[in-house]
């Protein structure tokens, strides 16, 4: 079980296994479990690629989601700094405007005043580059928040995990808890797999989230386990 902690002053690291593992649902799925234990949630992705051009802007599906189920009004720019179009790693995308953590971090403090609780979603996995120098795990680091890892479960989700989680480690950050994300709709020895994940991921398992053609998020967060 996650301890108590003063989410004025902390909320959580998302991070994943890979791109596409379930961190923008499983983020979701929190902040509307936060949301039901009466606390209020923002989120924040900040850095996302493959962007839409909307009202002149780029924006990110996955940021807009965050920035919908907030409890309160934020501004997009403080949910998502970094919107680059291109729909690849992020120092490629962004290399004419790459990613200044110490802007994130600015950002992040304006946001975080606003709720009890506040989730930042990182980008792809735990060593994706987010510019030519740094990686997500040196933003999460930066941010100094403790970490909840989302798994993809699928072939090969064991070493990814595994792999993850002694990287967190390794960084100095605490990892709160995991989420097991059923990426797959049909996976064999599905069971099983979470079994062993749970064996070897010295965290609490937080939820099991089935698989599903299109979210319903108020199910969802029904899993979690907090």
């Amino acid at each position: 079980m996650l301890q108590e902690r003063n989410f004025m002053e902390k909320g959580y690291f998302i991070t994943g296994t890979d791109t596409n593992a379930g961190k923008t649902w499983s983020t979701v799925a929190l902040m509307r479990y936060f949301k039901n234990q009466g606390k209020s949630v923002v989120g924040m992705k900040p850095v996302a690629s493959g962007c839409f051009i909307g009202q002149g802007l780029p924006k990110n599906l996955d940021a807009l989601l965050l920035q919908e189920n907030a409890s309160v009004k934020v501004d997009y720019g403080l949910v998502n700094p970094y919107a680059y179009p291109l729909p690849v790693s992020p120092h490629i995308a962004g290399m004419d405007n790459p990613v200044d953590i110490a802007t994130v971090l600015a950002k992040f403090e304006h946001l975080k005043a606003l709720a009890d609780v506040a989730l930042v979603e990182g980008v792809g996995g735990w060593y994706a580059p987010i510019n030519n120098h740094q990686d997500v795990s040196d933003l999460a680091v930066a941010m100094g928040l403790p970490v909840i890892l989302v798994v993809a479960v699928k072939l090969g989700c064991i070493n990814h995990a595994k792999l993850t989680f002694r990287a967190i480690q390794q960084s100095g950050l605490v990892c709160a808890g995991w989420i097991a994300a059923c990426t797959e709709p049909q996976l064999l020895c599905l069971d099983s797999n979470i079994k062993a994940l749970n064996a070897v991921l010295k965290a609490p398992l937080l939820a099991v989230l089935p698989y599903m053609e299109t979210a319903d998020f108020d199910f969802l967060s029904q899993q979690i386990k907090i």
